[in-house]
């Protein structure tokens, strides 16, 4: 509705990507029969004593030197208290009052340009279990992901709009998925979402917010704000007043219901956790964790745009997976055409992995090179060329061997495609009369019929040529 705006904030949960658990050596893996990838330390058994994941501690200062936070050198681990059947201890270890990075942010684009959301903090803390509803007898507990290292990421309210929000968590997932800290995975719940909604009439304070909980998609946090943006609107407007609450949305249905009164940090009853000594970096172990990171997406995407000549969208499809920027760094090391290479990725290549769901590539770059440069040499024409890469694609083969099982090879013979020519427009007397009546078009006509004959084989450019020629003395 005009007038209002919607003020949005971020709490996002990444899962870390260590071998083991935060306080214990059980496996960090994602599956596994309930209750099999636990211990006493992780189901909160009496008398159990936590030891911290250093590499957990790593992987955290690693992401908030990649979102340009600043890194505490002293931090600590504290108690986090509340009651639910999936926290068997009663309480969560994580961190409150000293986090272990601060003051960040993210670059976004947005249609008004260049956009910096605020991050407040990012803390480590350990993941809950499993909820599981399914059961006839009533629900059931997996606690497997009790104990899994997480990141919470926490923005300042700067979000204004659902397609900010997406572009805000498309931007950091991909950023995590080059410092390697995490997958990533939603569907396996390694990234999870909670979304502080609240509204106001344009330059007055805040509004009372809402906060809606583990949200796993994309496209889930983006129908959530837009519904619940509106629901808090039509509240407002009306001379209602907006109640802070937890509120739980159906993607389904599409809406918003509540499920309980917002928590304060007071009403957590934090403590220090005193099983764990206070977490300390030296500037020198934050500066090796700095000189550790790999070229970040902004980075790639400037030098993909000024060094190599890429159009800025190019450059941001390429560089939204480090799996895909590194295929195609590897294709211009072996054939200096970035636009070309940037065409087929965009056009075959992520098409084919989303219509496979594949989530690893599994064609080399060597095989997209190789049709390019079948193309380029006329032993190919571009529309067979795709069709021999989608091949390797799905089978692996290489694409010289795909050309030469299937006869695919380019007809350059311009004998043979004359002959073919002349067949067609002595067939189709109409389009004859219409070139001669000067429609261009009729042209495309002769083409297409002369590609089609050939199974798309003809070289189009010759085909072109010589149609003209024989239409013209036709």
């Amino acid at each position: 509705m005009k007038g209002y705006e919607t003020v949005i904030g971020l709490e996002v949960h990444v899962e870390l990507a260590t071998k083991t658990k935060i306080f214990c050596a059980c496996e960090n893996r994602f599956g596994g029969e309930p209750n099999t990838h636990c211990c006493p330390v992780c189901t909160g058994m009496p008398g159990v004593l936590p030891v911290l994941n250093e590499k957990a501690v790593e992987f955290a200062v690693k992401a908030g030197l990649a979102t340009n936070c600043g890194i505490a050198n002293f931090s600590k681990m504290d108690r986090k208290g509340y009651y639910y059947p999936d926290l068997p201890k009663a309480y969560q270890i994580s961190q409150y009052d000293l986090p272990l990075c601060r003051n960040g942010y993210i670059d976004i684009e947005t249609q008004e340009g260049t956009k910096r959301i605020r991050i407040t903090r990012i803390h480590i803390e350990e993941d809950a279990g499993k909820l599981l509803h399914e059961s006839a007898e009533g629900t059931c507990v997996d606690y497997n992901r009790c104990g899994v290292p997480l990141i919470e990421i926490v923005t300042e309210p700067d979000l204004r709009s659902a397609e900010e929000a997406r572009v805000f968590l498309e931007t950091l997932r991909s950023i995590m998925l080059y410092t390697g800290v995490s997958d990533c995975k939603m569907q396996e719940g390694s990234l999870r979402c909670d979304v502080n909604i609240s509204v106001r009439e344009a330059g007055k304070p805040f509004g009372t917010r809402t906060e809606m909980k583990n949200l796993n998609s994309f496209s889930a946090v983006y129908r959530a704000i837009e519904a619940e943006s509106a629901r808090q609107i039509e509240i407002v407007s009306g001379g209602g007043t907006v109640a802070q609450e937890t509120r739980r949305f159906d993607d389904v249905r599409g809406k918003s219901y509540p499920m309980r009164g917002k928590e304060e940090a007071h009403d957590y009853r934090y403590f220090p956790d005193p099983d764990l000594v206070p977490i300390t970096l030296s500037d020198e172990k934050i500066r090796e964790l700095k000189e550790s990171l790999p070229e970040l997406p902004a980075a790639k995407i400037k030098r993909y745009r000024d060094s190599l000549g890429l159009p800025e969208y190019d450059a941001r499809i390429l560089t939204a997976d480090p799996q895909t920027a590194s295929f195609f760094e590897e294709c211009v090391s072996l054939y200096g055409e970035p636009k070309k290479i940037s065409n087929m990725i965009m056009t075959d290549l992520l098409r084919l992995m989303k219509e496979t769901g594949s989530e690893k590539i599994p064609v080399r770059p060597g095989h997209l090179v190789s049709v390019l440069r079948l193309v380029d040499g006329g032993r190919v024409n571009i529309t067979v060329g795709k069709a021999v890469f989608e091949e390797a694609f799905r089978t692996g083969e290489d694409p010289e061997r795909i050309i030469d099982k299937k006869g695919l090879a380019q007809i350059n013979d311009s004998d043979e495609l004359r002959a073919l020519v002349r067949k067609i427009i002595a067939e189709n007397p109409g389009p004859v009369s219409d070139f001669k009546a000067g429609k261009q078009k009729a042209l495309a006509f002769f083409v297409g019929q002369a590609m089609k004959a050939t199974g798309g084989q003809a070289n189009p450019q010759t085909v072109n040529e010589i149609a003209r020629e024989e239409l013209e003395k036709a």
